[in-house]
């Protein structure tokens, strides 16, 4: 199939996925409310662009991103079997770095995190620093997907690490400030999205692929769920730790007036 029929295709197949939207909307407007649209005209043009905006970006996800984590993770295992380096986890430092810095640069510049992000920081009156939480965050996806890539390497079964990080939210949650409890849940899913998704199943895949003994259908899936494990235990570690600076604060003020 070439690119023209690709796009084709692609349009057509998104017209059908945003259709029940569509229904839904006009079902509960017209049915249920009885009452027109507000600014027909815009909505209109709103759908037409979510339809263009998503073609897009499914034709760009199959151009280039998928090819280029692909890419990336065969050229870095093919680089790490060449180095034939009796420390293995040596060889494969490379793939280790590429993998963290991937999962941190791509979830700093996450849309949703940052819309999060900003309205947390909005409704805390300051408290809770975006920036800051947005490093948080980042620091716990480019751990979890680092260590997916671990689990991918040497085929270990990824049952283990999601049981063990759950344990560790649930000891957590217990400890953490209770206001940053919903937005750490929460943080751990507005990260898998549409920057940080197609990069990360791009190099699963792509390392499942290029490892020798390893399956990508076994293997290559599950670093989406590293990615939205691990930042919940980062930013709950960011509040106990700004916690216990605060505390600490607290007592040298309480000392230093005494």
């Amino acid at each position: 199939m070439n690119w023209v029929e690709f796009a084709f295709s692609t349009f057509f197949g998104t017209l059908r996925d945003v259709l029940p939207i569509v229904l839904v909307i006009i079902v509960f407007q017209f049915l249920v409310l009885r009452r027109g649209l507000a600014n027909p005209a815009r909505v209109m043009a709103g759908f037409v662009f979510v339809v263009l905006g998503m073609v897009l970006f499914l034709i760009g996800l199959e151009m280039a991103i998928f090819p280029l984590g692909r890419g990336m993770a065969e050229q870095l295992i093919d680089q790490a079997i060449a180095s034939n380096n009796n420390l293995a986890w040596l060889s494969y430092g490379w793939i280790y770095l590429f993998a963290f810095a991937i999962g941190f640069s791509t979830t700093m510049a996450e849309p949703s995190l940052i819309a999060v992000a900003v309205k947390a920081g909005e409704i805390s009156g300051g408290s809770v620093a975006v920036t800051g939480l947005r490093i948080a965050v980042a620091l716990g996806v480019a751990f979890g997907i680092t260590l997916g890539v671990y689990r991918i390497i040497y085929g270990l079964p990824i049952h283990w690490f999601i049981i063990t990080g759950y344990i560790v939210v649930v000891i957590q949650t217990a400890m953490a400030p209770r206001k940053m409890v919903p937005l750490a849940y929460d943080t751990g899913g507005v990260t898998t999205s549409t920057v940080t998704v197609p990069l990360v199943a791009a190099l699963g895949l792509g390392l499942a692929g290029a490892v020798p003994g390893r399956n990508p259908l076994i293997d290559g899936f599950g670093l989406i769920a590293f990615a939205s494990l691990f930042p919940i235990i980062s930013v709950l570690a960011y509040a106990q730790l700004s916690n216990l600076m605060a505390d600490k604060k607290k007592r040298e003020v309480f000392a230093n007036e005494v």
